[in-house]
This record gives structure tokens, C-alpha cells and sequence, in this order.
């Protein structure tokens, strides 16, 4: 399974598609946990999903997000948590654990970045 996080810094970002990038973590049950980071190739719309679909992510965990982004990825079988907050570390633990539940939040205006899961 192959987890993207929307990421500034070591931190989740506000808003998925505005992200500096995201940290891949390619969980493996008999290898355990493996980071890597992706810089944001820049937002596009319709872009980012597929790029991810690409890459082999499975699950996108973000701040915020916009609603075709959230659609792309479920028509495509990527499972999207969004209303995450705190060290890209520590949410993918708490997704491992199913303790990290999405509050469904959609952005719909980017003025509003940084406070799309408020």
C-alpha cells in the first residue's frame, strides 16, 4: 500500500493541491515502512490525481481538498481522508491503526487556503 500526504514541510498541508509536495510512505508488512518525498509538480486541475494514480498511491491523506479532486480519486479506487492535522508521521500511524477518519470536508473557494478543513 503506497499512502500520499499532502505536505509543507514535515507537516500536512491545508489544501492538496496548493502542497509543496507529498510524502509517499510505501507500507510493506514484512519490510515495514519506507518515505519518500515528492515534490508538487504544480496545480492543474485534473492533474494531481492522476500523477498520484501513477506513482501507485492507494490512499491520500490531506488538510483539504477540492471536489474533483476527491472524485477523481474515487473513481480511480484511492481512498481519500481529508480534515487531517500534525506531523505526516503521525496521521499515517494513525491511519495504519484506523484511529485517522476523514471529516469529508470539500474546499470550494482557494482564496480560502489554509482553513479548507475548518
Amino acid at each position: 500500500m503506497k499512502i500520499a500526504v499532502a505536505s509543507e514541510g514535515k507537516f500536512v498541508s491545508g489544501h492538496f493541491g496548493h502542497c509543496e509536495g507529498f510524502t509517499v510512505y510505501d507500507v510493506d508488512e514484512s519490510k515495514g515502512l519506507k518515505k519518500d518525498f515528492i515534490q508538487n509538480p504544480g496545480h492543474r486541475p485534473g492533474f494531481l490525481p492522476n500523477f498520484l494514480k501513477e506513482s501507485g498511491v492507494n490512499v491520500v491523506i490531506s488538510g483539504g481538498m477540492g471536489e474533483t479532486a476527491q472524485q477523481l480519486f474515487a473513481q480511480n479506487n484511492i481512498d481519500v481522508i481529508v480534515g487531517a492535522e500534525g506531523s505526516c508521521d503521525d496521521v499515517v500511524q494513525q491511519y495504519l491503526k484506523g484511529e485517522l477518519k476523514s471529516t469529508g470536508s470539500i474546499c470550494r473557494e482557494h482564496q480560502h487556503e489554509g482553513h479548507c478543513h475548518e
